[in-house]
């Protein structure tokens, strides 16, 4: 989660405010032209939900030693809406992230499962298109374990069927593996369908 902060210190350069501004979190400063941001997290509790406990940096054990200093405040100026079991420590504290960068990560992993299926879909059809030519191919392998005279023609033939052979082989098996990663993919999209009221 990021918070705007104090653009004048920004613009004017002034090392008492920009300290000060620093000094209550990390400074990302995106451009000559824009002002500079402190990150920030926020806490929940698995038991009171409502109660947000905000620290600036990103998630770590310091800030979540901040957060339960907070934590702490509230419970002695009796303001906690529940109380804590024993022994309840940081690393139980819920990180509450932004829901709009869960959105974008959905929507990362539907692009991406979109992308998937559809390289599936080119190799399908390039496994059909050269399934036929290469059976046949294999077919004439046959002739190289029989005792029956073959002609120098019959061999050029195969040899070059050998080449047809490896393409489809190759082709197949990166169809199976394509399709194996596809059925996460499938199952992603699914998710993304279903009905909200489902």
């Amino acid at each position: 989660m990021f918070i705007d902060c104090v653009q004048e210190a920004y613009w004017r350069r002034d090392l008492l405010s920009v300290l000060l501004a620093a000094s209550l979190g990390e400074f990302y400063i995106k451009g000559k032209t824009s002002s500079p941001c402190i990150y920030m997290v926020q806490y929940s509790l698995a038991q009171s939900p409502e109660v947000l406990l905000t620290v600036p940096g990103k998630d770590s054990a310091k800030a979540r030693e901040k957060a339960m200093d907070q934590l702490m405040e509230l419970m002695d100026a009796g303001q906690l809406p529940t109380d804590l079991a024993d022994g309840f420590s940081a690393k139980q504290l819920i990180e509450v992230k932004d829901l709009e960068t869960d959105t974008a990560n959905d929507e990362d992993a539907v692009t991406q499962a979109v992308q998937v299926l559809s390289n599936l879909a080119t190799l399908k059809l390039k496994v059909q298109d050269s399934r036929a030519e290469a059976l046949k191919v294999r077919a004439q392998v046959d002739i190289l374990f029989s005792d029956k005279a073959v002609s120098e023609e019959e061999i050029a033939s195969l040899k070059d069927g050998f080449k047809v052979l490896k393409s489809f082989a190759q082709v197949n098996l990166r169809y199976q593996e394509a399709r194996a990663k596809a059925e996460q993919a499938r199952a992603v999209l699914d998710e993304a369908l279903k009905s909200p009221e489902a």
